[in-house]
């Protein structure tokens, strides 16, 4: 079972206010229902969804729904769930705002449907119910996405997500549009809004998971980067000294330099720092990392010159 669906299957059984749960059945038709002059019906592949719209129609409404199933030649779906709504279709989709009182179908949110908060919520709950999706952490990138053929609905959902604070951004695809989030905090955000706890404890649990093997990784980088630039440091001192006891009389050399040059052929692999602490301790003499770096300088300015 994917991880969209175990979120799915665990918010269709949470009950709400009528309001928001007029808010909730309005997305899912306005998204997916298909409208005819006497009646209108909604296809799903999820069971736990057709229950819930079923539930939501009979509750608020008192209207029984026919249900049917198809079959389909998809992968991984044998079936499809057809909900039939046929008696006053017509005065359901008003109270929705799906129809406006002259009959006339409007794909725009009417905002005594997401007047409040909870209601905007809950409209984004119907909204990810019948169109929505995201990546199980634990096998994928983050993403979470609605997929909606009407170009206005996709503008509503957008901005009601927009609204919240979600960070969400619309992408025209050949058939469809595409809402989606991309950023793991905003979508487990998202996931605490649908109230799907127990998704949530795992979404969270995977994503500080990955978050630390990343920063693992970066930090195991960035010795890894100080390792190298301090072997390509002690290879060029070498290399310096030696050019410089060819070029010069080792024993007319200035005395700090001399001793800076046997010190490092010596411990050839200390870095900077390291070779500051040795001479401090084997000289009874303070010497700095600083100190160390302006002799090294100095012969590095000895042995490029012509």
């Amino acid at each position: 079972m994917s991880f969209t669906t175990n979120i799915k299957n665990e918010i269709t059984n949470v009950e709400y206010p009528k309001s928001e749960a007029i808010a909730e059945l309005s997305s899912i038709i306005n998204i997916n229902g298909n409208i005819e002059k006497e009646s209108f019906s909604i296809y799903t592949e999820n069971i736990g969804v057709s229950r819930r719209i079923y539930k939501l129609i009979k509750d608020i409404f008192g209207i029984e729904v026919t249900i049917e199933k198809e079959k389909v030649n998809r992968l991984n779906k044998n079936f499809i769930i057809h909900l039939i709504v046929d008696k006053e279709s017509n005065k359901i989709l008003k109270s929705l705002g799906i129809l406006s009182e002259e009959g006339k179908r409007q794909y725009e949110v009417p905002s005594y449907i997401t007047g409040e908060n909870e209601e905007v919520k809950a409209y984004l709950r119907g909204a990810f119910l019948i169109c929505g999706s995201v990546n199980d952490p634990k096998t994928s990138r983050y993403h979470l996405e609605f997929i909606i053929e009407n170009k206005i609905i996709a503008e509503s959902i957008n901005r009601l997500l927009n609204s919240l604070n979600f960070n969400s951004k619309i992408l025209k695809r050949e058939k469809h549009y595409m809402v989606y989030l991309k950023e793991s905090e905003q979508i487990s955000d998202f996931i605490k809004l649908l109230n799907a706890y127990n998704s949530l404890f795992y979404y969270e649990d995977i994503r500080i998971y990955r978050d630390h093997k990343n920063m693992t990784n970066r930090l195991n980088n960035c010795e890894q980067a100080n390792i190298d630039k301090i072997v390509f440091s002690s290879n060029e001192q070498l290399e310096n000294i030696k050019v410089l006891k060819e070029k010069y009389d080792f024993d007319l050399l200035d005395d700090k330099i001399k001793e800076i040059c046997i010190y490092k052929e010596k411990y050839p692999e200390s870095s900077m720092g390291e070779l500051a602490q040795i001479m401090s301790i084997e000289t009874n003499k303070k010497i700095t990392k600083s100190g160390v770096n302006h002799r090294f300088r100095k012969i590095k300015e000895m042995v490029s010159k012509d």
